[in-house]
């Protein structure tokens, strides 16, 4: 999957974009952490019963340049997509995954769409 300027989670109504405002120091603030690649990646929770064996997590890569990104849910481990919203705790993970957004949005990491 290539980077993107804009994207958008299966399942979701929201698309969110590169912010032109978006700077290295935010990304590493709100927890991403620089790849060997030199990307920026998150791996975040949405399950907060368990948040160390979770369900599933929200999964963003930003390229080294600030350019573009990737942006998926995933099961504990990383390897396989899941689509949150048709699952039975669909409105826990919902809740979740637009609390973390909103504030890569509101931090300028993202714009929403």
């Amino acid at each position: 999957m290539e980077f993107e300027k804009v994207n958008q989670l299966q399942g979701d109504s929201d698309k969110y974009a590169i912010s032109p405002q978006i700077k290295e120091y935010t990304l590493l603030d709100l927890g991403f952490e620089k790849t060997k690649r030199g990307n920026y990646r998150y791996l975040g929770s949405l399950d907060r019963k368990s948040p160390f064996k979770p369900f599933a997590r929200l999964q963003i890569t930003v390229n080294s340049d600030l350019s573009g990104f990737k942006m998926d849910t995933v099961n504990s481990n990383g390897f396989s997509k899941v689509n949150i919203f048709k699952q039975s705790r669909r409105d826990e993970f919902v809740t979740q995954l637009h609390f973390i957004l909103d504030e890569m949005v509101e931090r300028g990491i993202f714009d929403k769409k």
